[in-house]
């Protein structure tokens, strides 16, 4: 099982390597994929997957969504906004005309889905289109699965050492307050080091080390409510795992959970600080 999950681990970094560094249509490409995947295992996590209207409807959003992402122009955030709009307005239409075939337990899930993977998902290119976003967009990798290691580590550690106290024991109890804040500051530390050996020798941005440690302490934070958020809907629906589709981890939320939380976070906090870094 360890080595399964260790073999897919490598594979899926290396991938996520691969496209991170092409960028362009090669991301928009992974991470629609991704999106697809992730709608169909939240709305089949809820118990909705087999209301084939709703599932069309955010297949053809999503599509139509990243086919506007492709364009990579400052005027097309605009009509992404528009197209999720259009797409939620998509879900209610359909709501009413199968109604009440279909209920409102059925469109709200309909909407969380679609809103959770392939939207929140697409701030991983938009922050890697950002000027400097070829480098920007790492904090995204460093604030998921830098934290993840990290406080994996450090619970372990201190398990074996001063003990753990447990910070969620009905949801997740594993996870300890130690772990927690060894992987909120083991991330920091990851961002710092990341700015003063990458980003700063080769982006051109100057003293921007300790502002990429405090992006990065911010998007871990966020990255743990995207992890027990994910968590909680598994507990709540009585599965597992989301999916199959990644050996030894699971499904795409399984393994991009806290990702989905901390590509917006750090795409908006890269806007500020770009922002500021040019005023």
């Amino acid at each position: 099982m360890f080595i399964t999950r260790l073999l897919s681990g490598i594979v899926l970094l290396a991938l996520s390597l691969f496209f991170v560094i092409e960028g362009g249509i090669w991301l928009n490409a992974f991470t629609f994929v991704l999106s697809i995947l992730a709608f169909y295992e939240m709305m089949k996590a809820l118990g909705h997957e087999k209301k084939s209207g709703f599932l069309w409807c955010g297949f053809i959003g999503t599509i139509a969504y990243y086919a506007v992402l492709c364009l990579a122009e400052e005027s097309s955030r605009l009509m992404l906004v528009m197209i999720a709009c259009f797409t939620i307005i998509v879900f209610l239409t359909v709501y009413v005309v199968r109604f009440p075939k279909y209920n409102v337990s059925d469109t709200m899930s309909a909407v969380f889905s679609f809103v959770y993977a392939p939207v929140m998902l697409s701030f991983l290119p938009l922050t890697r289109a950002l000027p400097e976003g070829k480098y920007i967009v790492w904090m995204i990798y460093i604030s998921a699965w830098g934290y993840d290691t990290c406080a994996y580590c450090v619970g372990t550690l201190t398990a074996k050492t001063i003990g753990n106290h447990k910070a969620f024991p009905k949801l997740s109890p594993k996870k300890s307050i130690e772990g927690i804040i060894g992987g909120i500051i083991g991330a920091a530390v990851l961002g710092w080091l990341y700015g003063h050996f990458v980003a700063e020798p080769y982006s051109g941005l100057e003293s921007v080390s300790w502002i990429l440690a405090c992006i990065s302490a911010i998007g871990a934070a966020i990255a743990q409510v995207g992890d027990l958020a994910a968590s909680a809907v598994k507990r709540d629906t009585n599965i597992k795992d989301y999916g199959k589709i990644i050996p030894g981890h699971g499904g795409i939320l399984d393994r991009f959970d806290s990702m989905i939380f901390t590509a917006p976070i750090i795409f908006f906090l890269a806007e500020i600080f770009l922002f500021a870094v040019k005023g």
